[in-house]
C-alpha cells in the first residue's frame, strides 16, 4: 500500500454493544442530499439515537445487545 493510500484509509471499529467507529475521514451523505465531511464519527447501531445516523449513548439506556 502507497503512503498516499495509507494517509486515507478509513478503518471501522466495532464497540460490544455500542456503536461502529469509523476511524478516518469521510463524506456522510444525508437523505435530503446533503453532504459534509466527518473525522472519526461515531454512528449509531442500536437504532435508537435521537441524532442519527450518529451516536448519542442511547445504547446505554435501552440496553442494546449486538
Amino acid at each position: 500500500m502507497s503512503q498516499e493510500a495509507k494517509k486515507e484509509a478509513v478503518t471501522i471499529k466495532l464497540f460490544k454493544d455500542g456503536p461502529y467507529l469509523v476511524e478516518g475521514v469521510v463524506n456522510i451523505t444525508t437523505v435530503d442530499g446533503e453532504t459534509k465531511e466527518y473525522t472519526n464519527p461515531h454512528l449509531c447501531r442500536c437504532g435508537g439515537s435521537s441524532n442519527k445516523p450518529f451516536c448519542d449513548g442511547t445504547h446505554k439506556k435501552i440496553g442494546f445487545k449486538g
